[in-house]
């Protein structure tokens, strides 16, 4: 029966370590990497102009890793000139961990780093209601849209805090990727988490449409080898499984035909390609820059 199924996210530690076998089985960082340096310096080049001060909001900065590399192109971009920059991250483990990142990281002494252990929703709520609302030169929401409530309402009031020549960056799974086909297919018969909804570049381009916003919207190539998923009894196959489907343990407590259908679906050509022996599913990501 399909109620012997659980949400990986219900399992801490194994969701942490499907998501390492994720990270290590996929060109992700790789992806993000070709996208700081090729596309980034464009994004932010006019952020800064005519200002004394880049004021930065990241949300869902977890334990900045991210964070630090976009600094750093900042501050290629304008050299000397005084970054404020404000954290909205709800794990306080990330952010003890990023604070660990900063005090360690050098040429860093002219910005100013504030955190806030709160989600985007709270940081929303407390600033409307004390009236603290400020205007930023660059905000960016990066793999984070999957864990807001009202993501149209959330798009509104971050766009609303846009300075002049501010940009707004967000990044998250791509419609064209197998991620889309999965979750649109499978979605009503694996386990639902509350924290988390599935959402692609395409639902968020409808949703900036309706809202009548400016964006543009680019593909970030990715793929991610799931060749171990085919072997009977390979762990990293079975981690990938669960991260692929959100489900702990996914192999030993799907229904027999729903798992045939997914087995399945991975290796044809809208999840997947097949390379030199392997299976690559369609990991492309999407990044939507969103002007005043």
């Amino acid at each position: 029966m399909a109620s012997s199924m659980r949400s990986l996210f219900s399992d801490h530690s194994r969701y942490v370590e499907s998501f390492r076998r994720f990270l290590s089985s996929s060109t992700e960082h790789q992806c993000m990497q070709q996208f700081m340096d090729q596309k980034l310096p464009g994004i932010i080049a006019r952020i800064g102009d005519t200002k004394s001060e880049i004021k930065i909001l990241s949300i869902g900065g977890g334990a900045g890793e991210i964070d630090l590399q976009i600094l750093s192109k900042v501050q290629a971009q304008y050299p000397g000139i005084h970054i404020n920059h404000e954290v909205v991250e709800p794990s306080g483990e990330q952010i003890a961990k990023y604070k660990e990142l900063v005090a360690k990281t050098s040429n860093l002494e002219n910005i100013k780093f504030v955190w806030h252990k709160e989600t985007s929703s709270e940081y929303q709520n407390r600033i409307i209601e004390k009236k603290e609302i400020q205007k930023w030169d660059f905000i960016h929401m990066i793999q984070m849209l999957y864990y807001v409530e009202d993501i149209p309402a959330t798009l509104k009031f971050f766009h609303s805090l846009l300075a002049t020549n501010a940009k707004l960056l967000i990044i998250l799974v791509s419609g064209t990727s197998g991620w889309d086909k999965l979750w649109r297919k499978y979605r009503s018969r694996l386990p639902q988490y509350d924290i988390c909804q599935y959402v692609t570049s395409s639902d968020l381009s409808q949703m900036l449409d309706k809202l009548g916003i400016k964006y543009e919207c680019c593909d970030l190539l990715s793929t991610m080898d799931i060749s171990d998923c085919f072997i009977d009894g390979n762990e990293n196959g079975d981690l990938l499984l669960d991260f692929l489907t959100e489900t702990c343990n996914f192999n030993t407590t799907a229904p027999p035909d729903l798992k045939a259908e997914i087995m399945k679906d991975l290796q044809e050509s809208e999840f997947s390609v097949k390379k030199e022996g392997k299976v690559l599913f369609n990991n492309n990501l999407s990044f939507i820059v969103v002007e005043v």
